[in-house]
């Protein structure tokens, strides 16, 4: 029977030996999810038996090895005494078994290469493990009843971990690196993902009455604007501008000095496109009103239509284009080692 690691253990994540859901988890398969709301209904925790989940030619799989992955989709569970929000169990619960089963398909696969590693880095790795635990009692308890007091067992399955990465660096993560040529033959090829509209980057004071204000609700917000407007005309730079943002505006981009990201054109209200318009850099804007509410802007850049520059984007494209060839070939390795392989699900698993 395949052994792994306690939900508890902080082997992989201390050894680094991995980041075992981000590179063991076939295509498709959406790890660390976000927390659940505080209300959602949870499910019963998983009562832990070691009872087959699944054989791979033959290798069985267990509910331990199941939460372990569970835990590593969700790890949030883990601060709800094991529990999952029933809405998302079964989903989790599929793409972890999708994940031992893959991890396992690759270390069989390691071995009948007769991929090894040298027993020196396995020691190295062990001394680290320990040293992830609080004291040596608490790894010799981890040892009597996670391992049945074999240290062995521990590097068997530290051993087996690592083979899993190096197979993976040799058959995916070496062959999706991509060259400067791939990159640059990409963005010529591609031109309009790389041509952005007209955009337009200020900051904004504003006064927000209720939606449907009463009379002497919209007189108090035009005195209040009024107002605004004469200390806005007297700041001289864009940090002065952003101070008085964030002690008068009501608005929710007072937190951050008033500041709005580029924003383009299509984006933004009509009437504080037509302020821009007239608007030079640095500039500070009469009153905007915009049904009930009053903004005053400051325009701090305008970003003219255009294409980004080869230089400016080479970096990211050169990521997001490794990060797709990656999940290729790791759906691929996949869909190779299940072709030939016999995988058994157990009934209710």
């Amino acid at each position: 029977m395949t052994t792994k690691f306690p939900v508890c253990a902080l082997l992989f994540l201390a050894l680094n030996l991995s980041a075992q859901v981000a590179s063991h988890a076939p295509t498709g398969v959406k790890p660390a999810m976000a927390p659940m709301a505080p209300t959602a209904p949870m499910a019963a925790p998983m009562v832990i038996s070691d009872k087959p989940v699944a054989k791979v030619n033959g290798a069985v799989l267990t509910d331990r090895d199941l939460l372990r992955e569970m835990y590593s989709i969700f790890p949030y569970a883990k601060q709800h005494g094991g529990k999952f929000p029933k809405a998302e169990e079964a989903s989790i619960r599929k793409g972890a078994l999708e994940m031992i089963i893959f991890e396992e398909l690759v270390y069989q696969a390691a071995v009948k290469t007769k991929l090894t590693i040298p027993e020196t880095r396995i020691s190295q790795a062990l001394a680290q493990y320990k040293g992830s635990f609080h004291s040596p009692d608490e790894y010799q308890q981890y040892l009597k009843i996670e391992m049945q007091g074999s240290e062995q067992r521990v590097r068997d399955q530290i051993r087996r971990s690592m083979m899993i990465d190096r197979y993976l660096k040799l058959e995916v993560e070496d062959k999706s690196a991509v060259t400067p040529q791939e990159v640059r033959a990409f963005y010529d090829k591609n031109a309009a993902k790389f041509t952005q509209p007209e955009r337009f980057a200020f900051q904004s004071i504003s006064i927000m009455p209720p939606i449907k204000p009463t009379p002497d609700q919209a007189a108090e917000a035009k005195k209040l604007a009024a107002a605004a407007l004469e200390q806005a005309k007297k700041t001289k730079s864009a940090e002065e501008f952003g101070l008085l943002a964030e002690k008068i505006s009501q608005d929710d981009f007072h937190v951050d000095f008033g500041r709005h990201k580029p924003t383009a054109r299509k984006e933004l209200p009509p009437q504080v496109v037509a302020a821009l318009d007239h608007m030079k850099l640095g500039g500070v804007s009469g009153l905007i009103q915009i049904e009930s509410a009053y903004t005053i802007i400051r325009l701090n850049e305008h970003i003219p239509a255009g294409k980004q520059s080869f230089a400016s984007v080479k970096a990211s494209v050169a990521t997001d284009m490794q990060k797709a060839k990656y999940e290729h070939l790791r759906s691929g390795l996949d869909k190779k080692l299940r072709a030939n392989a016999k995988v058994e699900i157990m009934q209710g698993s």
